[in-house]
């Protein structure tokens, strides 16, 4: 009959094929299934490159130390130099044969030679050329609404004929402006750098940029000590390296101050300043002669980390919900964006982590949504259930605390009353024609006796036509049980005074013979079952056994000893230090053979 244990505590439960289990794994696997589609949508896909711009620059490696050297055009070159750009190429011819002297392996020039100068000028960097120097070109697409165009820009043929190579120099940003992947195209200008400087690279698909630091990482020098490196700089220094020309500002513009051949990088988000673009063609050839990439990691490696995060979702909620389930998501959140970082630094590849991290913050959202729906309909449920039998001071408690709820069965020492309405039955017959007013006033007499029981932390069992069952220390605790049952008993017979009183007045005020009402009680304490009794369908919370049965046999009692209260020696036990008592006699009741010694209060003598 009885589940033998908390049934609140079934909110938290999740047995083999328990409705909690099966909605965790729902509500995983939809949150599973939403997470993995938001990551294939571009937006998305945005946040989720944000995340790799603050990943990849915590603690990125160091740069490689045989990665190429930057000549920078720079401010202090223009006022060295004191020409107006563009500068004339004859003195790039200078540059090129000064670097090719001083031991330079492969000289990349990112400035495009694409239309004639003067004559001479051009001759003069023909000449300096050769297969040690890559020259940049560039590539665009434009699209309107009449045609779609692929627009090479390549150097000179002069130029190129000497044996230089051509590299392309574009890059594309992603949608949000930064520059996150290896330039796809295979004579990429770090590519045919890399080829020059006799460490061929395969250009990855789809790779993303290691970068190693912010603007000016690179070791730089200006243009003009370049051209005299004897005299400016120490002794061997390009010797063996590989030297790349650009346009390069000493003081790299921040994102207001945007300039020509400058870009965003993922270390822009930390420090706000925009790169040149010669020294992230120096960072992509680290990323290709070194092998430094890093890769996307695979459609169904994303998807499983997603199915990951779910499950972990899952977990975290599996039997319950509080405040560990918020901690236990920051911790998992801080595990998956390790995990991720980990990949990143050590196995070179990216693995998204905000779709795992959403997945498993979904299933945790949505079971603490529905546990605190449950909590609350269970408050609401203890609220309708017990308003009948407790006051509203404790029915609070309990809904506050249901811990403090133990149905199902459980043995308990309880005290109980039974009070019932003396000559009831004349009563009744003599307001036959008028049952409307024998209901009235069995109400009116019920009410405040009711209101009594509940004054005193008491739990009202039932209304048997005219008599009233109430027990103490159920469900809630209550170590002064016995005392606040005698004492509402007491309190119910000053009720009754009253009700009396108003009684006589009102029968006066008509003329009639008023009805004086008696009532008796009897009270006892014991251990009995204390639960929900009844059908499946309909049942009751009630309390069951032996100490019930003679309660109710005490009150039955209180009329053969001429008292209105009887209290069994159990009960009288607990309360004659703190309420007087007077002995009565053994009596035998009906269903015990030994006899039973009852008391009742000197208060009512």
């Amino acid at each position: 009959m009885f589940s033998g244990g908390p049934w609140w505590k079934g909110l938290g439960a999740s047995e083999p094929g328990s409705p909690r289990r099966n909605g965790v794994l729902a509500i995983a696997l939809a949150a599973a299934l939403l997470a993995a589609g938001l990551s294939f949508l571009t937006p998305w896909r945005l946040v989720e490159a944000r995340a790799f711009d603050y990943l990849s620059t915590i603690a990125p490696p160091a740069r490689p130390v045989d990665g190429p050297v930057v000549v920078a055009i720079d401010e202090p070159s223009l006022a060295e130099i004191g020409l107006q750009w563009p500068w004339p190429r004859d003195l790039h011819a200078r540059l090129i044969e000064a670097l090719r002297r001083a031991g330079a392996k492969a000289i990349g020039v990112d400035i495009i030679f694409a239309e004639p100068s003067i004559p001479a000028a051009d001759e003069a960097l023909a000449a300096a050329l050769g297969p040690d120097v890559v020259l940049a070109g560039d590539e665009t697409f434009i699209e309107t609404e009449q045609a779609a165009q692929h627009v090479r820009v390549e150097p000179l043929a002069m130029f190129t004929a000497t044996g230089a190579a051509t590299g392309i120099a574009s890059i594309s940003p992603d949608g949000d402006g930064i520059l996150r992947r290896v330039p796809g195209y295979r004579d990429g200008f770090a590519a045919q750098l890399a080829e020059a400087a006799g460490r061929p690279a395969t250009v990855p698909d789809g790779a993303l940029i290691q970068t190693f630091g912010p603007s000016r990482t690179y070791p730089t020098v200006s243009y003009y000590q370049a051209l005299d490196p004897d005299n400016f700089l120490p002794e061997n220094y390009f010797r063996d390296r590989v030297v790349m020309v650009g346009l390069s500002l000493q003081n790299a513009p921040t994102l207001s101050e945007a300039g020509a051949d400058v870009h965003a990088t993922p270390f822009t988000i930390r420090t706000g300043r925009l790169v040149a673009g010669v020294e992230i063609q120096a960072t992509v050839f680290d990323n290709l002669a070194g092998r430094l990439s890093i890769g996307r990691a695979a459609t169904a490696t994303a998807m499983l980390s997603v199915v990951l995060g779910a499950l972990a979702g899952a977990l975290l909620v599996w039997r319950q919900t509080g405040w560990r389930t918020l901690a236990g998501f920051i911790i998992a959140t801080a595990a998956l964006l390790a995990g991720s970082y980990l990949l990143l630094r050590f196995g070179r590849v990216f693995v998204p982590p905000l779709a795992p991290v959403l997945a498993t913050g979904l299933v945790a959202s949505a079971q603490s949504a529905r546990d605190f729906a449950a909590e609350r309909r269970m408050r609401q449920g203890i609220t309708r259930a017990f308003s009948q039998y407790l006051s509203p001071a404790l029915v609070e408690r309990l809904a506050r605390d249901p811990s403090q709820l133990r149905l199902g069965g459980e043995v308990r020492a309880l005290t109980i009353l039974f009070c019932d309405i003396r000559g009831f039955t004349t009563i009744a017959e003599g307001m036959k024609g008028d049952p409307e007013r024998l209901t009235t006033l069995i109400n009116r007499l019920l009410t405040p006796l009711s209101e009594v029981v509940m004054a005193h932390s008491g739990t009202i069992d039932k209304y048997i036509g005219d008599c009233l069952m109430a027990f103490w220390n159920a469900p809630l605790d209550d170590p002064d049980h016995a005392t606040h049952a005698v004492e509402a008993a007491l309190g119910m017979m000053l009720a009754l005074e009253d009700l009396n009183g108003e009684l006589r007045a009102e029968a006066e005020a008509r003329g009639e013979t008023p009805i004086s009402l008696r009532i008796g009680i009897g009270i006892n304490t014991g251990h009995c079952v204390v639960g929900n009794v009844g059908s499946e369908r309909r049942f009751d919370y009630s309390a069951l056994g032996d100490a019930v049965n003679l309660a109710s046999r005490l009150e039955g009692a209180s009329k053969d000893l001429g008292v209105p209260l009887v209290i069994g020696q159990a009960t009288a036990e607990q309360v004659s230090e703190r309420i007087p008592l007077r002995k009565l006699k053994e009596i035998t009741v009906k269903g015990r053979a030994e006899p039973v010694l009852v008391y009742a209060p000197t208060a009512l003598d």
